[in-house]
């Protein structure tokens, strides 16, 4: 059975899918709302908060929620949905904790040579930042919260909606399409939109779509949840900048005009770097059949197999 069946090992239930993505999105759009109607610059109400909490605790309460939420949304699939934790993350017996180490350690190692060679290649446009004692909070920190906060968006998205969206609308393409650029309004609120300007939107929606296509080719949300993982993580270790949602004691910090970064940071990653970590993972995983596991139907499982409830 693909990924998208393992819904119907649980409770399906129409209200079921409802509530949790409504109260996230609800609340995701009260602040967009909020900060165009008051015209408040994130921008400012973040160095604000920065200066007065400091970086450490300031990322702390930004990565709580979400950990949190991560808790909430797997014990409503327990609960309410009746499935299995193993059955949201991959179609696999079990979970293919390889497939995460390796996405993980494969984004991390290519994360951390682009940095550098940016230092390297750019001095100007970075700041040695790094101060042991605030680094070394700042990593317990990252390493405690950084991977939930991103398996929480993970498990809501790539796993949550697409299973939901996929066994309703009987599409593997419409759960793509939609939670990819669900995925990437999801951060419209955040300051570096401001600062880089629509561009930005590109590799938000574009990531989402790259994180969909790996989900469903793989049958699984493993490789998604280590490149998100490495991702963030690394990302909150090696660098920071003024104008990013992420305010960390990290090793550099980049003082480029955010206007510049649009191709390189954000462009190029969506067009060139995504699709060879496809090719790899393809090669890897010996991917095959492409057209339908993105874009085919997704049948029911017959009720002797599965115990489908209202």
């Amino acid at each position: 059975m693909n990924y998208i069946q393992q819904a119907f090992k649980g409770s399906i239930g129409f209200w079921k899918y409802i509530l949790i993505p409504l109260g996230f999105f609800g609340l995701m759009v009260l602040q967009y709302i909020a900060i165009k109607v008051l015209n408040l610059d994130m921008d400012a109400i973040i160095q604000s908060e920065v200066e007065k909490k400091g970086e450490n605790r300031f990322l702390i309460e930004t990565l709580l929620p979400l950990a949190i939420g991560l808790f909430i949304l797997l014990a409503w699939v327990k609960y309410i949905h009746k499935q299995s934790i193993t059955s949201l993350t991959t179609s696999r017996p079990k979970v293919d904790w390889k497939r995460i180490w390796f996405s993980f350690f494969l984004w991390g190692t290519i994360t951390t040579v682009i940095t550098l060679l940016g230092y390297f290649l750019a001095p100007d446009d970075y700041v040695l930042n790094f101060n042991l004692v605030p680094f070394l909070i700042l990593a317990v920190i990252a390493i405690l919260l950084v991977p939930l906060q991103t398996s929480f968006e993970e498990y809501l998205f790539r796993g949550y909606l697409m299973q939901g969206i996929g066994a309703f609308t009987k599409s593997r393409a419409i759960p793509l399409f939609f939670t990819s650029i669900m995925f990437g309004l999801m951060h419209i609120a955040n300051p570096e939109v401001e600062k880089v300007g629509p561009t930005i939107m590109i590799y938000y929606i574009g990531t989402g779509f790259f994180l969909g296509i790996m989900t469903l080719m793989d049958e699984g949300l493993e490789l998604a949840l280590g490149f998100h993982a490495a991702n963030n993580l690394f990302g909150a270790l090696l660098i920071t900048a003024d104008w990013t949602v992420f305010q960390t004691p990290s090793i550099f910090k980049s003082v480029a005009d955010p206007q510049d970064s649009g191709l390189i940071d954000f462009i190029i990653p969506v067009f060139v770097m995504f699709p060879i970590l496809l090719f790899i993972f393809s090669k890897k995983y010996k991917w095959t059949n492409w057209k339908d596991k993105l874009f085919g139907t997704v049948q029911e499982p017959p009720k002797e197999d599965y115990k489908i409830l209202e």
